[in-house]
């Protein structure tokens, strides 16, 4: 998730305090992973240095002063592109699953036993996802489906792996 940009096409949508962006960007993009309010402002500050956002107005607050930021034209560019570019696929050819079980063959490890704990561990957080899905809002279910699926594709590589472990044995113990 690149912060900046998304900073940026929260802006475009309108001017806005630190504090709203941070709310904004945590309701829509921050499950699990808030953003914290000091990347928020320190964010704000080198998209101002870099002539992408202004500051338009400043008020006293209860603590330091509230400033209110609005997107440049610079900014509203660098969002177009971005939104318009599409995202890399990321084909995942050196995975932390793979190395793991490739270094358990090389070690003479039960990958077998990694791959098992992996999947239990995968379908737990399945069972976690469905329940968000099921419970939540439009966001929630979409991004519990985005989950999901990428989970379901580690299982299938699981299940394709563990049917592949002698031969994989074979050929990284040459």
């Amino acid at each position: 998730m690149s912060v900046p940009l998304t900073l940026l096409g929260l802006l475009e949508r309108e001017p806005s305090h630190g504090y709203d962006l941070k709310r904004d960007y945590d309701a829509f993009f921050g499950r699990g992973k808030p953003l914290p309010f000091g990347q928020v402002y320190s964010t704000l500050s080198r998209l101002a240095r870099d002539g992408k956002v202004v500051i338009s107005d400043v008020a006293p607050g209860s603590g330091p002063d509230r400033k209110r930021y609005i997107i440049t034209d610079l900014g509203a560019t660098e969002v177009e592109q971005w939104l318009t570019q599409p995202v890399e696929p990321e084909p995942h050819l050196q995975t932390v699953l793979f190395a793991k079980v490739v270094l358990a063959l090389m070690l003479d490890r039960p990958a077998d036993e990694y791959l098992d704990m992996q999947r239990s561990s995968h379908l737990q957080r399945m069972r976690e996802l469905t329940e968000i899905k099921r419970a939540g809002n439009l966001v929630d279910a979409l991004l519990a489906d985005h989950g999901l699926y990428h989970l379901e594709a580690d299982l299938r590589w699981i299940e394709m792996t563990s049917a592949r472990l002698d031969a994989l044995r074979k050929e990284v113990r040459r």
